[in-house]
């Protein structure tokens, strides 16, 4: 499996075909028990725990399901936390608030995740994800948890990043997520197949 830089990939098939673990192994979360994987130049399936974290700090974005937003943070702090990591106290406050004016949550910047309805805690995980600017955003069921409308944003969103270079693979159950993506790739039973 190749995926180009740029495009925008759904991954779907039934439950437990393995695309969470694909996405894993993709951003570098995970390395395959079998054969190799490659982000760009980097052989992740060899790669030390220091320069898998440095790679996953600097080229991926990750979107999962269930948002995994720090609860002690307001949006703003939740969206940034990836550059403070990545470049020590350096933050451009101003690209953070312009990217969080993009995802429609000025209003909400310095409310606390409690405060949030299920739409607004995706999108502010999306702005934490793409905060950096990756070059690869993996996405792990980015709707599942929202209505049409606000699923509909999150999915416009990524198509965006797509257009504008970043490669993004999503694992989806939906046709009408996957009907935004450049590729469908089918998963069953742990490997590809269609």
């Amino acid at each position: 499996l190749e995926v180009e830089q740029g495009r925008f990939v759904t991954l779907m098939g039934p439950s437990g075909c393995g695309k969470s673990t694909l996405l894993h192994i993709i951003g570098a979360m995970d390395r395959p028990t079998e054969g190799e994987a490659w982000l760009k130049d980097s052989p992740i399936h060899s790669l030390s725990e220091e320069e898998l974290t440095r790679i996953r700090r600097t080229q991926v974005g990750f979107v999962f399901q269930f948002f995994y937003l720090l609860p002690t943070l307001s949006v703003e702090e939740n969206v940034a936390l990836p550059l403070l990591l990545a470049n020590g106290r350096q933050v451009n406050h101003a690209h953070v608030r312009s990217l969080i004016e993009t995802v429609g949550l000025s209003h909400r910047r310095t409310a606390m995740p409690t405060q949030l309805s299920g739409g607004e805690l995706q999108r502010a995980a999306l702005a934490r994800a793409v905060v950096h600017d990756p070059p690869l955003v993996v996405a792990d069921e980015p709707t599942g948890n929202l209505d049409s409308d606000n699923g509909r944003v999150i999915l416009e969103l990524l198509q965006k990043l797509s257009v504008n270079g970043t490669t993004v693979v999503m694992a989806t159950h939906s046709d009408a997520a996957a009907a935004y993506a450049d590729q469908m790739l089918l998963l069953r039973d742990g490997g590809v197949v269609g």
